[in-house]
């Protein structure tokens, strides 16, 4: 099952998400990620968080249209987003698309590409979908599908990711050890329209910037 999670951070030009809800099973919104859903037409499953972001009147328009809401108290032990994806694991999801990650708040970008380490060790896809860039975390191996040229960077997650691959780059890499404390597989680039990176053991962050 595929999962969209609207979060509250910046989107960008609004038109370009228009497609990603085609084919979606199920939509949650992470508290004031409900009053972009709002400005998209969308109609979320489930608006989940503590609810100091989003706006009166979209609240009432989603009551008003029965949508669910998990309402959880402001001071806790997990942001919106990790509830978002912990109950989107609970209804079944084996993708989860999160828009509205990336933004101004560093701090709040580094805790969303975080929290969904867990998941992808589960087996379930993660994906920070952007305008200007997507990021995928991955702990096995993935087809990156873009434009040569294109700018990717993969950079390891949570300790080191051991062996590493990336063929149809411009700079290839067969087998190596990629570790936090030297982040140097920063702005690689797309040798073909299709590229092939894997791992034996670890978590990458894969950063795809859009040509």
């Amino acid at each position: 099952m595929r999962c969209i999670v609207l979060a509250n951070g910046e989107y960008g030009d609004l038109k370009f998400y228009e497609n990603v809800f085609k084919g979606c099973d199920i939509i949650l919104c992470a508290d004031g990620g409900a009053n972009y859903a709002h400005q998209l037409g969308v109609i979320p499953d489930c608006i989940i968080g503590d609810m100091d972001s989003i706006s009166e009147s979209v609240r009432e328009f989603y009551n008003s249209q029965q949508v669910r809401f998990r309402k959880y108290p402001q001071r806790k032990d997990f942001t919106d987003i990790q509830l978002a994806l912990s109950i989107a694991e609970e209804m079944g999801a084996r993708e989860i698309i999160l828009l509205g990650t990336q933004g101004k708040r560093f701090d709040h970008s580094l805790s969303n590409l975080y929290c969904g380490m867990e998941y992808v060790k589960r087996g379930i896809k993660i994906m920070h979908y952007g305008p200007e860039c997507t990021v995928y975390l991955i702990c096995s191996s993935m087809s990156l599908e873009g434009r040569t040229g294109d700018l990717v960077s993969v950079l390891p997650l949570g300790g080191e990711a051991a062996g590493v691959y990336l063929k149809d780059f411009e700079y290839p890499l067969d087998n190596v050890v990629l570790e936090c404390d030297n982040p140097y597989t920063v702005s690689n680039v797309l040798a073909e329209d299709t590229a092939q990176i894997q791992l034996e053991k670890g978590t990458l962050a894969i950063f795809h910037y859009h040509g």
